[in-house]
């Protein structure tokens, strides 16, 4: 029998993470702050439960897919007269897996709280977009001990394509927000290269036609790119979440005393188009920073 697995979080990625894990035939308890995020789902098989606790008291493992520190902070400790959160409810032998994007301090309490519990703890952000999670194909990496990943590995199968194991709890997260400094990054360089050559009096089409048999093409400009010059801004990877990621990126660099000089600027630009945008926008939106130039 598959073990049952707790999903705490259904936004644009734990929502298909969820369905996968349907499709793969496990059983599924669920819980989201918005409960129609969950009426598919359960449409689909899976069971709701109506608090954080009482999804951790039914899974075997547990997963939490949730916006950042806060938002995690609260779903497994629970809010201040508001009942227990899903740290209590869970079992000895179960593991918690967190697929959040946080910080590697956070997650360093929550494995010891896991321990406390008799419970283990892999924290195991992902890569691959929306549609990365759609398809079942995400790249995990993930901080924890090599056992414990060999016990989950099925769940983790149907929910990604690969996955790394990075080093101890907290390296996950070390790694995923390097990874997302890096796509912050490029997406930013992009658009001032983009928003110099249209200053040049040289459309944007004909930079990104010679970027693309250049050195300088990646993947991800190769997506993004396109975007950026229809200024289509559908939200794959919303800005506010990157914007949250490049300053807890630079928040671990400065606990660490790295300097991180290109992440700081990038973090202004993002923070710019944060500020002034009145819809939920892609992060590669970044390129708004240049349009009141």
């Amino acid at each position: 029998m598959k073990p049952t697995v707790g999903v705490i979080g259904l936004g644009l990625m734990g929502k298909p993470m969820a369905g996968n894990l349907l499709k793969a035939g496990f059983p599924v308890v669920i819980w989201n702050r918005t409960r129609s995020r969950g009426d598919e789902l359960v449409q689909q098989g899976a069971k709701w439960a109506e608090t954080p606790f009482d999804v951790a008291a039914q899974a075997d493992i547990l997963l939490t897919m949730v916006s950042d520190p806060p938002a995690l902070e609260e779903v497994l400790w629970g809010q201040a007269g508001a009942g227990k959160g899903a740290l209590d409810g869970l079992r000895k032998g179960s593991v918690l897996i967190d697929s959040s994007t946080v910080s590697p301090k956070l997650e360093h309490l929550v494995a010891a709280a896991c321990a406390e519990r008799g419970a283990d703890f892999l924290d195991a952000p992902v890569t691959g977009g929306d549609w990365g999670a759609k398809k079942g194909e995400l790249v995990f990496m993930i901080g924890g001990e090599a056992k414990v990943i060999e016990r989950v590995q099925p769940v983790l199968d149907a929910m990604g394509k690969k996955f790394f194991h990075v080093g101890p709890n907290g390296a996950g997260q070390t790694i995923k927000l390097a990874m997302n400094l890096i796509l912050a990054l490029e997406v930013d360089a992009l658009a001032e290269a983009l928003a110099l050559s249209t200053a040049g009096g040289v459309p944007g089409e004909k930079l990104f036609e010679v970027l693309q048999s250049s050195m300088g093409r990646a993947p991800l400009l190769d997506i993004k790119g396109p975007l950026i010059l229809k200024k289509d801004y559908t939200p794959s990877f919303p800005l506010r979440l990157m914007h949250k990621d490049v300053g807890l990126a630079l928040a671990l660099a400065q606990e660490l005393g790295v300097q991180l000089p290109a992440g700081a600027g990038a973090y202004a630009a993002y923070s710019s188009v944060k500020e002034n945008a009145k819809q939920d926008l892609d992060y590669s939106a970044v390129a708004k920073f240049w349009d009141k130039k």
